[in-house]
C-alpha cells in the first residue's frame, strides 16, 4: 500500500483565502508566515485544523455527537491525507482558579500517586515518623480527658464512598447495633433514610456511649477493639459538649450537639499528640477533592478580603472628594448624610482629608461602631431613635456574601485583595497532606519549588530513598522526570508547579500545553501551533525549536504560524501567504525550503530574511535627561530583588531579559499600577516598593495590553474606538430615517428599536452546553445581520448599517472619507496595521495582538497631551517584519510628540530601535529579578553578563 506523502488542499476559500490549492509534506515541520491579516490562521486553523476536528467528531458514535454538536465544514473543496489534528493556540483558555502548571501537565497527578505510595507520615508535633498505634495507646489517649467527659465510640465503616448500603445496615442490626451516623446525622438503624447511590456517603456505627471515670478502661478497650474490627483499623471518639447523659440521648439530641472528633488508627498515629492518618491515598493530596482540599479556602490556596488600601486608595483626598472609593464619584446623598451625621457626632467634616482624621475615627468609619455606641438616626420618620454605624467594610462584606447581581459583585471585587490562606499557607491542602513527606519535603514544598529545582531534586532522589521505595516508585518517577524535562527544554524552568494557569502569559500557556502533548507521546497527529516563540528570549529559542523537531521526529506533522526568523530557518517547508492583508491577501506568494523563500523575488518575507529589506537602526538616538527620569525605589514583589530602576522621560524604552526575569512584575504590577493609582486614582493594589519619584512629569499612564476589548459578540472594533456612534448618528440624519422618525438608537444593536429581537442584536444565539463551552449559532431570522428588515432598508450610498459593519477597516475608511468624524477614527485602526479586520467583527474573535492594536488605535484617536506614559507588553505579537516597521513608526511618532513609551519586548527588531534599555535577569524565577544592565542598545551590547546584549551585538553590526 502506497504511503500518503502529502496533505493536499484543494480550493480553500475560508475568510479571505483566494481559492488556493497547496501540497504540504507530511511528518515535517512547516511554517506558515506572511503579513498580519494575509490568511495564515485562515489556512492553518480555520481550514486545516477545523476540517480535521470536524472529521474526528463525525467519526464518533451518534450518542457522543449529540453532546458535541456539529462543526461547520470549512469553505474548501477537498483535503486529502489529513491526520487527526490538535490545535495549540496562544490564548490562555483556562480561567479555572484550580488549574495549575502541575495539573495541566499531569505532574501533580503523578506526585499524588508518588506520595501515596512511598510517602512517610510524620507527626506535626514531634516531627518524627508516625508509627502504628496500639489499642492500649488509644485507650490512654481517651483517658486523658477529664472525668465526666461524655463521648461516643464510632466505627467509620463507609468513608466518602457511593452506594445505598441497605445490606450493610441490615447486617449491623442483626449484630445488635442500634444507632448509626449517616452523613453527619444520627439515626436509629430502622429509621435510617434511603441513600442515593449516585452520591458519596459517610457512615459510622455507634458502638458505645461512655462517660470517663476511673474504672472505665476495660470498657473503652473492648469498644475500641469492636470499632477497629468493624472499620478496618479505624475508630472515632466523638466528644460531646453536654451535661446530658449519653444513655438518655435521642438521635435528635445527638444531632444538636457540638462534637469534637478524634480519629484513631491502629495503622498510623502519633502517640504524643494523638495525630492520626486514616489511610494514605492519592486523593488526600488533591485540592480538587473534598478529601484533600483545605476546609478554609476550599482548595484555592487564597483568602479574599476587603482591602483597606483599596477602600482608601488616596488618603490625601477629602471625604467629599472621593477619599472613600466605594462612595465616590459623586458622593451620593445617602452617603453624604451618613458622613455628615457621623462627623457631627465624632468631630470631623466632609472637607477633611482622610489622612487628617484621627486613627480611631478612621477605624470606626471602616469597621463600624460598637452596638452601644449610638448615633442619631438618619431616618427622618424616626429622628428620636438611635442606630449604630455598621462600617464601610462590614457592609461591603455583607453585600459580597449575599449579593446575587453579577454587576454588584464585579463592583465589590474591585476592593478585594487576595492573600495566602492562613490555614494551609497557600498550599491548598489539609494539614494531613503536609505530614507525609519524601526525603524531608511534603508535596506543597515541592510544587512551590521552581521547575529547575524540582528537576534537580528528583535527579538526586533515587540515591536518597530505600531500594524498596525505588522499586515501587520507578515508573512514577520516570513519568514525572520526563514531563519536568520537557518544561525545562522549552524555557519554562523558572515557573513553579503551583503557578495558577490564569496567571500565565499566552506564550507560557501555549508552551505548557505543548509540553503536555510531548508527554502524551502521540504519533501520526497533525499539530497546529500559533506563534509558540511569543514571550521567549532568543537564548531559549533553540530549546523550543528542538521541541518542535522532537514532535516531528516522533511521527507527527507540525504546522506553525510564525514570524520568528530562527524558527523559519529551522523549518523543513515554509508557506508565505500574501501579498497583503484582507482582500489583498489570501494567496500563496511563495513556498519551499528556507533557502527557496529567501531567493524568491516577490516574497516580502524572503526579502527581510535576506536583508534586502530591513528595519533600520536609528542613526542618532534620543538623549536622556538625567534630571528628568522616573525612579522606582526598592521594588521587591515576586522575584524582584529590592531593585532601584530609572526610566527616562520622553524616550522609547525597552524592558528586556530572560522569560521570568521580573519584567512584568516590575513594569505592570509595580510601576503601572502604582502610577495609575497615584496619578489617576485607579483602584489597583501595586507591588511592594518604597517610593516612586518623577511622576510629576507625566499626567496620564496608559497600559495597552493584550486582554480582549470585550467578551461578547456585542463588542467590536468600531464601538471600541468610538466610530460606531458617529456612524449611527449619520444614519439617523438621513432623509429616510427622519421621515420614519428613526433616532440613532434604532441603528444600535444594544437597545430595542431597530435590532432583531430574536437574537437581541447579537447576530447569533447562544446555546448553553452546561459542562462544555457555550456554542453560538447564526440567528435564522436576521441571518447574522443583527437588525430587523425595516432598519436594513435605510441605506447610505447603497449600504445598510449591517453592510457597513461587514466592511473591513480599509473599506470603511475609504467609504467615509468625506465624513471626518467617522473617517479619522477608522484611519487610526488602519495606521496600526488593522486595515484587514471588519469594523463589526466580534471582539472575542480577535487575537491578543489585534486587541492590543485596537487599543493603541483608540489612544491615537484621542487628543494628545504630550505627557502620557504608554506601556505595551510585547506589541509585536502576531506581527510580520513589515507590520513591525509600521508599528515602530507609530510608536516613535508618539515619542516625538513628547510622550514616553515603555515596551516589554524580546524582538530584536524593536529592541535595536529603542533609545534606552533595562535588561532583567540573569535567569528566570528566583534566579532573576535583578537589573543586569541599563543604557542605550550599544551599552547593553557591551555588557558581557547580558544575554540580550550578546544577541543585540550581532544585530547592531548591520549599522
Amino acid at each position: 500500500m502506497c504511503k500518503i506523502k502529502n496533505i493536499s488542499i484543494h480550493g480553500a476559500r475560508e475568510h479571505n483565502l483566494q481559492n488556493i490549492s497547496i501540497e504540504l509534506p507530511r511528518n515535517k515541520l512547516i511554517v506558515i508566515t506572511g503579513v498580519s491579516g494575509s490568511g495564515k490562521s485562515s489556512l492553518a486553523f480555520d481550514t486545516i485544523h477545523a476540517e480535521g476536528q470536524r472529521r474526528y467528531i463525525e467519526s464518533l458514535s451518534t450518542y457522543a455527537r449529540q453532546f458535541l454538536g456539529t462543526i461547520k465544514k470549512p469553505d474548501v473543496d477537498r483535503i486529502d491525507g489529513l491526520s487527526p489534528t490538535i490545535s495549540i493556540e496562544q490564548k490562555n483558555t483556562s480561567h479555572n482558579p484550580r488549574s495549575t502548571v502541575g495539573t495541566i501537565t499531569e505532574i501533580h497527578d503523578y506526585l499524588r500517586l508518588l506520595f501515596a505510595r512511598i510517602g512517610i507520615p510524620h507527626s506535626p508535633t514531634t516531627g518524627l515518623p508516625i508509627e502504628k498505634q496500639t489499642v492500649s495507646q488509644m485507650a490512654d489517649r481517651i483517658l486523658t480527658f477529664e472525668q465526666g467527659t461524655r463521648m461516643y465510640m464510632l466505627a467509620p465503616i463507609v468513608r466518602n464512598r457511593k452506594g445505598e448500603y441497605k445490606k450493610e445496615l441490615a447486617a449491623l442490626l442483626k449484630q445488635g447495633f442500634q444507632r448509626i451516623k449517616i452523613d453527619g446525622e444520627f439515626y436509629q438503624i430502622p429509621d435510617a433514610p434511603n441513600l442515593d447511590k449516585k452520591y458519596k456517603h459517610n457512615i459510622e456505627v455507634v458502638v458505645d456511649r461512655i462517660i470517663i471515670h476511673e474504672n472505665i478502661r476495660d470498657r473503652i478497650v473492648n469498644s475500641l477493639k469492636t470499632c477497629l474490627q468493624l472499620a478496618n483499623g479505624l475508630c472515632i471518639a466523638e466528644i460531646i459538649d453536654s451535661s446530658q447523659s449519653c444513655d438518655k440521648k435521642t438521635p435528635d439530641d445527638m444531632n444538636h450537639s457540638t462534637p469534637q472528633n478524634i480519629l484513631f488508627s491502629e495503622k498510623l498515629a502519633c502517640p504524643v499528640s494523638g495525630f492520626s492518618i486514616a489511610e494514605i491515598e492519592p486523593r488526600i493530596f488533591s485540592f480538587n477533592n473534598p478529601a484533600g482540599a483545605c476546609h478554609h479556602c476550599d482548595g484555592l490556596g487564597i483568602s479574599q478580603k476587603i482591602d483597606e488600601n483599596l477602600i482608601i486608595p488616596n488618603p490625601k483626598l477629602a471625604l467629599h472628594n472621593g477619599a472613600i472609593a466605594p462612595w465616590s464619584t459623586p458622593l451620593s446623598e445617602y452617603h453624604t448624610k451618613i458622613l455628615t451625621t457621623l462627623g457631627e457626632e465624632l468631630g470631623f467634616s466632609l472637607s477633611d482629608r482622610w489622612c487628617n482624621i484621627s486613627e480611631e475615627i478612621q477605624k470606626m468609619l471602616l469597621y463600624g461602631t460598637k452596638k452601644n455606641d449610638t448615633i442619631p438616626s438618619l431616618n427622618k420618620k424616626s429622628s428620636h431613635t438611635n442606630f449604630y454605624f455598621k462600617g464601610i467594610i462590614p457592609t461591603l462584606e455583607q453585600r459580597w456574601n449575599k449579593e446575587d447581581s453579577a454587576f454588584f459583585q464585579e463592583i465589590i471585587q474591585r476592593y478585594i485583595s487576595s492573600s495566602p490562606c492562613p490555614d494551609c499557607n497557600g498550599y491548598r491542602l489539609k494539614s494531613e497532606a503536609f505530614a507525609i513527606k519524601i526525603n524531608g519535603k511534603h508535596i506543597g514544598e515541592i510544587t512551590d519549588m521552581s521547575i529547575k529545582k524540582v528537576q534537580i531534586w528528583f535527579e538526586k532522589l533515587p540515591a536518597q530513598i530505600s531500594q524498596k521505595a525505588n522499586k515501587i516508585a520507578e515508573s512514577i518517577l520516570e513519568e514525572i522526570q520526563k514531563r519536568i524535562r520537557f518544561l525545562v527544554e522549552i524555557g519554562l524552568d523558572y515557573l513553579t508547579l503551583s503557578r495558577n494557569s490564569n496567571m500565565l502569559s499566552n506564550g507560557e500557556s501555549q508552551r505548557i500545553r505543548l509540553a503536555s502533548q510531548i508527554g502524551s507521546g502521540l504519533t501520526g497527529v497533525l499539530y497546529v501551533l500559533d506563534e509558540p516563540s511569543i514571550g521567549l528570549h532568543q537564548r531559549d529559542n533553540a530549546k523550543l525549536i528542538n521541541t518542535l523537531k522532537h514532535l516531528r521526529d516522533t511521527g507527527n506533522t507540525v504546522i506553525v504560524v510564525e514570524h520568528d526568523e530562527e524558527t523559519m530557518l529551522a523549518a523543513d517547508h515554509i508557506v508565505d501567504i500574501g501579498p497583503d492583508a484582507g482582500v489583498n491577501g489570501g494567496k500563496i506568494v511563495a513556498e519551499g525550503s528556507p533557502s527557496q523563500i529567501i531567493a524568491h523575488p516577490t516574497s516580502l518575507t524572503g526579502k527581510y530574511m535576506s536583508g534586502e529589506m530591513k528595519i533600520k537602526i536609528p542613526q542618532k538616538r534620543r538623549q536622556h535627561n538625567p534630571n528628568k527620569m522616573i525612579h522606582v525605589i526598592n521594588a521587591r514583589s515576586n522575584n524582584l530583588k529590592n531593585i532601584t530602576a530609572s526610566i527616562p522621560i520622553g524616550l522609547f524604552t525597552a524592558i528586556t531579559g530572560i522569560s521570568g526575569g521580573g519584567k512584568s512584575t516590575f513594569l505592570i504590577s509595580t510601576l503601572y499600577k502604582a502610577a495609575a493609582r497615584l496619578i489617576m486614582g485607579a483602584k489597583y493594589n501595586p507591588g511592594i516598593y518604597d517610593r516612586i519619584d518623577g511622576l510629576e512629569y507625566i499626567d496620564k499612564v496608559v497600559n495597552i495590553n493584550q486582554s480582549p476589548i470585550g467578551h461578547t459578540p456585542r463588542s467590536n472594533p468600531a464601538t471600541y474606538v468610538g466610530a460606531f456612534t458617529p456612524i449611527r448618528d449619520w444614519f439617523s440624519n438621513l432623509p429616510e430615517s427622519k421621515a420614519l422618525g428613526y433616532k440613532a438608537g434604532c441603528f444600535s444593536f444594544n437597545v430595542k428599536g431597530g435590532r432583531c429581537e430574536v437574537c437581541e442584536g447579537n447576530g447569533v444565539i447562544k446555546i448553553a452546553m452546561h459542562f462544555l463551552p457555550d456554542v453560538y449559532i447564526t440567528c435564522d431570522i436576521c441571518q447574522g445581520k443583527r437588525y430587523n428588515p425595516e432598519t436594513l432598508n435605510i441605506c447610505f450610498k447603497g449600504k445598510s448599517i449591517a453592510d457597513i459593519l461587514a466592511m473591513t477597516v480599509e473599506e470603511s475608511a475609504d467609504f467615509f472619507t468625506t465624513i471626518p468624524a467617522i473617517h479619522n477614527k477608522l484611519k487610526t485602526l488602519k495606521e496600526v496595521g488593522l486595515g484587514y479586520i471588519k469594523i463589526g467583527q466580534s471582539a472575542n474573535t480577535l487575537s491578543g495582538g489585534e486587541s492590543q492594536r485596537v487599543k493603541l488605535a483608540k489612544e491615537l484617536s484621542k487628543q494628545a497631551t504630550g505627557n502620557t506614559l504608554y506601556i505595551l507588553d510585547e506589541p509585536t505579537t502576531g506581527l510580520h517584519y513589515h507590520d513591525i516597521a509600521k508599528l515602530l513608526d507609530i510608536l516613535h511618532t508618539l515619542v516625538e510628540r513628547g510622550n514616553s513609551i515603555i515596551v516589554i519586548e524580546h524582538n530584536l527588531e524593536v529592541i535595536k530601535t529603542a533609545d534606552w534599555i533595562l535588561d532583567f535577569g540573569p535567569e528566570g524565577g528566583e534566579n532573576g529579578g535583578k537589573i543586569i544592565a541599563s543604557g542605550t542598545p550599544e551599552d547593553i551590547a557591551k555588557e558581557a553578563s547580558s544575554y540580550t546584549g550578546k544577541f543585540l551585538k550581532s544585530t547592531l553590526k548591520e549599522k
